[in-house]
C-alpha cells in the first residue's frame, strides 16, 4: 500500500511540473510584444525539469520530477526591419521578444497532454487503492 502512495507522489509531481510549464507559457504569450523598463525585449521563460533519483528508489520505479528552475531563454531576439518604429536602431532594425507563438501553442498542447496523462495515472492509482481496500473488508 505504501507503493501506491508513492505513485500518488509521482503523479502529483508530474502535474505540478506541467502546471508550472503552463504558467511560463502563459507568461510568454502575455509578453509576446513586451519590453522591459530598460528597453530590452522580454526574454522567453523556460522551466527546467529534473528527475530526482537515487539507486534504491529507481529500482522500484520511483522517480518523481521537480522543477529545478525557471530560466530566461538565450535564443536570439526576433529582428525586423521597420525604420518607422520608435524602437528601431540607427539602421532601422527593431528587436522583438524571442517568443514564437506557434511554438508556444504547441508546447501548451504538450503540457496539457502530459498533465492529463499524470491525472489519469493518479485516478487509476486511486481506483486500485479503493479496490484493494474493498477486498480487505
Amino acid at each position: 500500500m505504501i507503493d501506491l502512495f508513492r505513485t500518488f507522489d509521482i503523479s502529483a509531481s508530474g502535474m505540478y511540473a506541467q502546471r508550472i510549464r503552463m504558467n511560463t507559457i502563459a507568461s510568454n504569450l502575455a509578453n509576446f510584444e513586451s519590453y522591459r523598463i530598460t528597453g530590452e525585449p522580454f526574454r522567453k521563460l523556460e522551466p527546467v525539469f529534473e528527475a530526482v533519483e537515487n539507486f534504491e528508489e529507481a529500482q522500484k520505479g520511483y522517480i518523481p520530477v521537480y522543477v529545478r528552475e525557471i530560466r530566461e531563454s538565450q535564443e536570439p531576439f526576433r529582428i525586423v526591419f521597420d525604420p518607422t518604429n520608435p524602437r528601431a536602431d540607427a539602421e532601422g532594425f527593431v528587436r522583438y521578444p524571442n517568443v514564437e507563438l506557434v511554438k508556444e501553442m504547441a508546447d501548451m498542447i504538450s503540457a496539457m497532454r502530459s498533465y492529463e496523462a499524470n491525472l489519469n495515472a493518479f485516478k487509476t492509482t486511486r481506483e486500485m487503492a479503493q479496490r484493494t481496500l474493498e477486498l480487505w473488508r
